[in-house]
């Protein structure tokens, strides 16, 4: 028997590699253990980092600004902001991000997306928040050695040189898949910092990665035999393709709308969905890739 599910466990984690996953947490889980396993700098700091223990802030001359307790931890950073994608949409307007994430598969599709994730400093990512990205004048705070700034005056964050290339592009590739409204003012920062900042061989193996797991590559990055970005496409059409291409179409009708426990389960099919899809990790306590092991086993 337990050989018969690890087969099934095997199975629906080959079978999410080929599709996008179903939720923001599902996308944290997978881009830690799929994307940056064998990477441990931060996006804007470039500090050494362990995804369980945080980052090491004295080997990369970080200063504290205000929040040691965020400053301790990695987060994933939206580098376009939840906000930015959110607000142009009717469930932002008639609830803000948690009635999209109830209502909207279109925005879960935007927020879980893996191009537009990176690994940050707990502190950086709060203050950043959903600033635009601009070259801050005075008065600026900034963080030790590390080559980024915030002006809580402007609200606006300045990102080190060596990512403002990354930036633009990811921003470009969320405004061409989902159409996202850009400022004209950002669109040519944005080209300047392209120009300036182009692509290395780290971006270019994280565009291949993602495009393995997630079905499309971001063609501002590279277009060597990668799939193209989806359409953008009704939100019913959203649901009905990922469930089918994610699980088999016994399981298709479970849902991430509603978060469950163990004892709200149905099924093993059920709470492996909700692990793989859902990135429902408290399904998991010990670990093991096997959820709810009362029914799992």
């Amino acid at each position: 028997m337990r050989q018969v599910l690890v087969a099934v466990i095997l199975f629906f984690s080959a079978a999410a590699l080929a599709s996008p996953p179903a939720s923001f947490n599902a996308a944290k889980r997978i881009a830690a253990k799929q994307i940056y396993y064998d990477q441990n700098t931060t996006f804007y700091c470039d500090c050494p980092f362990d995804f369980d223990a945080g980052p090491d802030l004295e080997a990369c001359g970080y200063e504290i600004r205000k929040q040691p307790a965020r400053a301790s931890r990695i987060e994933w950073e939206h580098v376009m902001p939840a906000y930015d994608f959110g607000r142009q949409r009717q469930c932002w307007q008639q609830g803000g991000r948690d009635n999209c994430r109830r209502t909207d598969p279109v925005f879960r599709m935007m927020e879980s997306d893996l191009h537009n994730l990176v690994p940050a400093i707990g502190e950086v990512n709060g203050d950043r928040s959903n600033m635009r990205f601009a070259m801050v004048n005075s008065p600026a705070h900034e963080y030790g050695a590390c080559d980024a700034a915030v002006s809580f005056e402007e609200r606006a964050f300045q990102p080190p040189p060596h990512r403002r290339g990354e930036i633009a592009r990811i921003y470009w590739y969320m405004r061409d898949t989902y159409g996202i409204e850009i400022s004209r003012q950002q669109q040519q920062l944005f080209t300047a910092w392209a120009a300036l900042d182009p692509v290395d061989e780290w971006e270019l193996e994280r565009n291949r990665r993602i495009a393995t797991i997630q079905g499309n590559g971001n063609p501002h990055v590279s277009t060597e035999d990668l799939p193209p970005a989806p359409a953008l496409v009704t939100p019913s059409s959203v649901l009905d393709n990922r469930s089918r291409s994610v699980m088999p179409d016994s399981i298709t009708e479970f849902s991430c709308d509603t978060r469950k426990t163990c004892g709200q389960m149905s099924s093993c099919d059920e709470a492996m969905f909700h692990l793989l899809q859902c990135g429902n990790g408290r399904l998991d306590g010990d670990n093991d890739g096997v959820p709810c092991e009362s029914i799992c086993r």
